[in-house]
């Protein structure tokens, strides 16, 4: 059995497109999403629109938390000013060019979703168990994520937020970070997204990417109001 699990799509659908056609030709038996649908990106209700009609099982991100109540703190952590400012910008953008329909679906997304491959239990979240906006990175303490595993009440933790991929089993449990189906920040421009395999009795993870015209999106970008910066790293995915 084979399972995929997209993440921050973050209104790119072309993205979304690609990485949903690479999942269809790849005999996987189940998708799931775990949120951000919208932020940063031109087709907010698109790919909203995408992710219902398909009846793909998704939790809510924190971006799809804020714009469905329409809030204007996304609770993103910015380190910069000037990213604190697009970040602001986005918000309003997004908040102005999301449809109420949109803002309803994102309003009644979960906060996590479980499941099992085999006996072996899945947890999918957002950002950590603890909370929707946690960035969980590679490179944090290993006891941080032997205390996760502890608390987690899974064998498998799939989450995304970070927008960088990595797999890794600590204190028992596999975590699998997906990345970013639609805003990568690990240099690899390529839309991504996980892959889970029930192997004789064991989860298996791996990341895959898939090619689309991340040109044409920072065009949609830059021409549909939101700061072209957003499109401009969809090509050099920082």
């Amino acid at each position: 059995m084979r399972v995929a699990v997209i993440t921050d799509i973050h209104a790119n659908l072309p993205a979304l497109e690609a990485a949903l056609a690479a999942i269809d030709g790849a005999g996987v038996h189940a998708v799931y999403c775990g949120g951000d649908l919208v932020g940063y990106g031109p087709h907010p209700n698109e790919v909203c629109d995408v992710i219902r009609e398909r009846e793909i099982p998704t939790i809510y991100g924190n971006y799809d938390h804020a714009i469905a109540r329409d809030h204007e703190d996304c609770g993103c952590a910015y380190r910069d000013p000037q990213d604190q400012a697009l970040g602001e910008r986005s918000i309003a953008w997004t908040l102005q060019h999301t449809t109420a329909e949109s803002k309803s679906f994102m309003r009644d997304l979960p906060f996590d979703i479980r499941f099992t491959l085999g006996d072996r239990r899945v947890r999918l979240v957002h950002g950590s168990p603890r909370k929707v906006n946690e960035y969980l990175f590679q490179d944090k303490p290993d006891s941080l994520y032997e205390r996760l595993a502890a608390r987690s009440d899974c064998d498998v933790l799939v989450f995304g937020h970070t927008h960088k991929p990595w797999i890794r089993e600590i204190g028992g449990v596999l975590f699998v970070n997906c990345g970013s189906v639609g805003k990568p920040k690990d240099g690899d421009p390529r839309a991504a997204f996980a892959v889970l395999e029930l192997d004789e009795g064991r989860v298996t993870a791996s990341i895959e990417r898939v090619p689309y015209d991340a040109r044409a999106v920072a065009d949609q970008v830059a021409s549909s109001g939101l700061p072209g910066e957003f499109g401009e790293r969809l090509l050099t995915a920082s």
